[in-house]
C-alpha cells in the first residue's frame, strides 16, 4: 500500500430530489444549526442547493412534482441516510419541536442510540450516536 497518497476516507455528499428546496434546507438546519447554504442555482430548469459544512454537504435538487420511493426495504434504492452525532437526544428534540415526526422507534443499546426520522417529503434519516470509542464495541451487532 503506497502510504504518500493515503487520504481519510469520509462521504462528501448525498444527493436528494425534495419537491422543496426550503424545506429540505429547514430540515438539515433543524438537525444541524451548524449547516449552512453553500450555493446554489438552476441547471436545466431545476433549482438546487448545497447545504452543509466546508468538508460535506447534501446536494439538494428540486422537483415541485416528484413521486416519494416508499421506503419499506424491499424496493431498490436508498433507504436512509446515517449520521454520526454527539447528542442523539439534543437533535431529536429540535426536530420534534419542529414538527418532524420520527419514522422508526428510538433505539438505545449497549454501544449506541439511533432515532430516525423522516424531512417533510418521507425522506429517512437515521442520527446515530456512539457510546464507546472503541472499534469492536461501537460496530458490535450483539446487541
Amino acid at each position: 500500500m503506497n502510504t504518500q497518497n493515503t487520504r481519510k476516507l469520509y462521504m462528501e455528499h448525498a444527493n436528494i430530489t425534495v419537491k422543496n428546496i426550503d424545506n429540505g434546507v429547514h430540515f438539515f438546519q433543524t438537525a444541524f444549526p451548524e449547516f449552512e447554504v453553500r450555493g446554489g442555482g438552476e441547471n436545466d430548469g431545476v433549482a438546487w442547493v448545497h447545504v452543509g459544512t466546508q468538508d460535506t454537504y447534501i446536494a439538494l435538487n428540486q422537483r415541485a412534482n416528484a413521486q416519494a420511493v416508499v421506503s419499506d426495504y424491499s424496493l431498490l434504492g436508498v433507504n436512509h441516510i446515517g449520521f454520526v452525532v454527539d447528542d442523539v437526544e439534543h437533535i431529536a428534540k429540535r426536530l420534534s419541536a419542529a414538527g418532524y415526526e420520527r419514522s422508526y422507534p428510538k433505539q438505545v443499546q449497549q454501544y449506541r442510540i439511533r432515532d430516525y426520522f423522516n424531512d417533510s417529503d418521507g425522506n429517512q434519516y437515521e442520527f446515530v450516536q456512539y457510546l464507546s470509542e472503541l472499534p469492536n464495541e461501537k460496530n458490535s451487532y450483539n446487541d
